[in-house]
């Protein structure tokens, strides 16, 4: 061969193609773990079960809450800008909407091209400027949390029903109260006086029955003729089912999510479980409760009628994700215990409004 002259290829021999496959096969794999993870596609809003929760529900924004109150607005939001590469630290939401991100992706397993699943809002009266920061948060957990809601100082409420709100968290009790006279699912959510580990794979979700899944009618007729008339009126009314309370629907879509396990056949390893925790006696006033709940096609998975013994030790053995009272004493034993306790602001048994206009912070949501 002359200097110069292309050499003809030579067919590589055997060794060299079982050589080469493996190297092919460790860069591909190399390569695909550098490229972005896919995130699954927002559901529809109309097919979803929308949880909209506010950022102060979400996150703790106690620092930034001080710094509003002491020194004003624009202190606040020069703040937030100057850390908006610093993540907040989790809020009291925070393990609940974990939960239902956990429930959402063994659903899209089974069901890879349903809407049918949880859907969380981001609800904040926040500046948008503030945006950036909530942002990159939600990313640092990992979050999935696509819509957002940013109003400028302005009551995020009356946006809820446009977003198909089936429940709305937040730490404003105000806004929680709006929320509930328009008719949508609402709680006060607060932080547990200490921390305790919750299911990671399991979201559970604890309900007063009265003023919550349940109307108030029988708790008006404790405060106005007391136990032993409210015995024998449940007694009486056994076969008639109380009106609705203002979770009833969350409840129900929570039904919805788990009939699609229930019909796969993993009924038993259902990652959705629901709890009744209830003062009511069982003998004397449960039944009413429990055929109520028939009659409305639901159920939950328990039932623990505590006969007026306090709810605090029981949750703190169920550990529930999130647990809703209409009555401040039971949360507040409930957050003693560790667990992470909703007010529901419904029925006779709240305190007289406060009507005197109060300073809103952007933070409070």
């Amino acid at each position: 061969m002359e200097p110069g002259e292309p050499r003809e290829p030579r067919e590589p021999g055997p060794g060299a193609q079982t050589a080469a496959a493996p190297r092919w096969e460790e860069a591909k794999t190399f390569y695909d773990n550098l490229a972005p993870k896919k995130k699954p596609k927002s559901p529809k809003p109309q097919n979803a079960v929308t949880i909209a929760v506010s950022s102060r529900a979400l996150f703790r924004m106690d620092e930034e809450q001080r710094i509003y109150t002491e020194q004003g607005v624009e202190e606040y939001v020069r703040y937030q800008l100057e850390h908006e590469n610093e993540p907040f630290s989790p809020g009291p939401a925070f393990p609940f909407v974990k939960a239902l991100e956990a429930v959402n992706r063994q659903l899209r397993e089974l069901y890879p091209d349903s809407d049918d699943v949880f859907d969380i809002v981001l609800v904040t009266n926040n500046h948008a400027q503030v945006g950036v920061r909530l942002i990159n948060s939600i990313n640092h957990y990992d979050l999935f949390v696509e819509r957002f809601c940013m109003t400028g100082g302005n009551s995020p409420i009356c946006y809820l029903k446009a977003y198909h709100t089936n429940l709305y968290l937040s730490a404003d009790a105000e806004k929680v109260r709006e929320a509930i006279d328009e008719g949508i699912a609402a709680a006060t959510v607060f932080s547990p006086s200490r921390d305790v580990a919750v299911s990671q794979s399991q979201l559970r979700v604890a309900f007063d029955g009265d003023a919550v899944l349940f109307s108030d009618e029988s708790e008006r007729i404790v405060k106005a003729h007391g136990l032993d008339r409210f015995f024998e009126h449940e007694k009486a009314h056994e076969n008639k089912p109380l009106a609705q309370g203002p979770l009833k629907g969350f409840l129900e879509a929570l039904g919805r999510l788990q009939k699609k396990f229930y019909s796969k056949g993993l009924r038993l390893e259902c990652p959705i479980r629901t709890y009744l925790v209830t003062a009511r006696s069982a003998a004397s006033s449960g039944a009413r409760a429990l055929k109520t709940l028939r009659s409305w096609g639901l159920e939950t998975d328990e039932a623990l009628f505590l006969a007026g013994a306090p709810k605090g030790p029981l949750l703190e053995k169920i550990r529930p994700h999130i647990f809703f009272d209409d009555q401040m004493f039971h949360v507040a034993g409930a957050q003693e215990m560790g667990t992470v306790a909703a007010h529901v602001p419904y029925g006779v048994a709240q305190a007289p409004r406060q009507t005197a206009p109060t300073k809103q912070a952007p933070s409070t949501q």
